[in-house]
């Protein structure tokens, strides 16, 4: 691969560990808050999270851009706090995928806290256990695989994002070019060699780690139930 190829996967890799990292912190509040909540505004919270499921990645990202854009609201004020623009950075290609890969990470999240039973938190709270050591010894390992496949899910949709980040980054080298741009470049340019290598290792990267996920969450309920 190219030197701009090579660049191209750091940047993506970069991009899908810091999306799902913050993610990872931010969705389990959220998950646990729609497991449990019976408020009237809870089906709008959940169809906004989960609009990016349905939702054309172009629109959102055409949304997106004029948020970020330094001439309204949220990238205006951006500019005028930290001096730099949000659109065509890395940071607004970090908040657009943290806004388009949420529902992959709340959604599982939000599934197993429902199916988790209230029997062992009721228990923990009359022993005196705080909410974070409540997360910590009882939250935690109960759903710890459904937790990794969020991480999963999360990390291999960021890795293929394309028209979110387009939209939003455009195609900088070095600093907004993504993978899966690069690939579209090659393609574009009818260099079928450079785009087998990107779309090979790309497809083999993420066939690789849900194999290494499912093998990890079959070795856990194998533990579990003998």
């Amino acid at each position: 691969m190219s030197d701009g190829d090579l660049l191209a996967v750091w940047l993506t890799l970069k991009l899908a560990a810091c999306t799902t990292g913050i993610l990872l912190l931010l969705s389990p509040p959220l998950a646990w808050w729609l497991s449990r909540s019976r408020h009237r505004l809870r089906p709008l919270v959940e169809a906004l999270v989960a609009l990016p499921l349905v939702l054309p990645p172009t629109v959102l990202g055409f949304y997106l851009l004029l948020a970020f854009s330094p001439s309204y609201g949220v990238g205006a004020w951006w500019r005028d706090t930290f001096g730099t623009p949000l659109a065509f950075s890395f940071l607004g290609l970090l908040f657009a995928s943290i806004l388009y890969s949420l529902p992959f990470v709340v959604q599982p999240l939000t599934s197993a806290f429902v199916n988790m039973g209230n029997k062992e938190l009721e228990a923990a709270a009359t022993l005196g256990l705080g909410p974070l050591e409540r997360f910590f010894h009882i939250i935690l390992p109960m759903t710890l695989p459904s937790f990794v496949m969020a991480a999963a899910l999360g990390f291999a949709h960021t890795l293929g994002e394309f028209g979110v980040v387009l939209m939003i980054g455009g195609n900088i080298p070095g600093e907004t070019q993504v993978l899966s741009i690069a690939l579209f470049d090659h393609v574009e340019a009818m260099d079928y060699q450079h785009a087998h290598i990107l779309a090979g290792g790309l497809m083999g990267f993420s066939l690789i780690m849900l194999v290494l996920v499912y093998g990890v969450l079959q070795r856990r309920q194998r533990r579990l139930f003998g």
